[in-house]
C-alpha cells in the first residue's frame, strides 16, 4: 500500500509519519530528501543578494525522477510505504496497489509558529529571512500547489490532533482502501 501525506510547511506531515511507522511495519520517504541539490534542473530565484536559491515552494524543484525509482524500490520491498511532502500527493504509484492520499490540515497561523520554532528557535535560520520568505513566496506558494492537493486526497486529517490518533484513523482508512481495492 502507499500512503501519501501531503500538507504545508509545518502541519505535521514527519511526525506523522513517525507515529504511522510506531503502528506497522512500514518505509519512509521523505519529501524534504528530493529537492535538486545545484543549478539547472528545479526552480532557482536569486535572492535579495543576487545568490541562486531553490524555490521550495515550487513542486518542479523535486527531483520526482529520482523520487519515482526509490518508490518503485520501497514499494517493492515493503508491505506498506509513506511519502511525506509538501507535494506527496502527487507521486505515481503502480495501479496494483492500493492508495491512500492524506491531507494534513492545520491553520496557516499555527504552520507558521511551528516552523518559527523548528528552524529559528531549536534550529539556527534567521527569523527575519524565514518571516521574509513567508511573506513574499511561501504563502503565494502554498495556496498555488499545496492548497489544490487538499481536493485529491481522499482523507483530511486535523493535524492540531495527537499524532497517534492520527495514525489510527488512517490505519483504519487504509485497511478500508486496501479491502476496496480486493473487491
Amino acid at each position: 500500500m502507499l500512503l501519501t501525506l501531503t500538507g504545508g510547511a509545518g502541519a505535521g506531515k514527519t511526525t506523522l509519519a513517525g507515529a504511522l511507522v510506531a503502528e506497522g511495519p512500514v518505509r519512509v520517504l521523505h519529501g524534504d530528501d528530493y529537492w535538486y541539490a545545484e543549478p539547472g534542473r528545479g526552480v532557482w530565484v536569486p535572492d535579495e543578494a543576487g545568490t541562486l536559491r531553490l524555490d521550495v515552494g515550487d513542486p518542479r524543484s523535486i527531483d520526482g525522477e529520482r523520487l519515482d525509482t526509490d518508490l518503485g524500490a520501497a514499494l517493492a520491498a515493503a508491505p506498506v510505504v509513506i511519502v511525506e511532502g509538501l507535494f506527496a500527493r502527487r507521486v505515481a504509484s503502480p495501479r496494483s496497489r492500493p492508495r491512500l492520499d492524506v491531507f494534513v490540515d492545520v491553520a496557516a497561523d499555527l504552520r507558521l509558529a511551528r516552523k518559527i520554532e523548528r528552524k529559528c528557535v531549536v534550529g539556527d535560520f534567521p527569523l527575519a529571512v524565514l518571516l521574509r520568505n513567508y511573506v513574499e513566496h511561501r504563502r503565494d506558494a502554498h495556496e498555488r500547489h499545496v492548497e489544490p492537493l487538499r481536493a485529491d486526497c481522499g482523507l483530511t486529517v486535523d493535524g492540531t490532533l495527537a499524532p497517534e490518533v492520527l495514525a489510527r484513523r488512517i490505519w483504519t482508512a487504509a485497511a478500508a482502501e486496501a479491502l476496496v481495492r480486493r473487491g
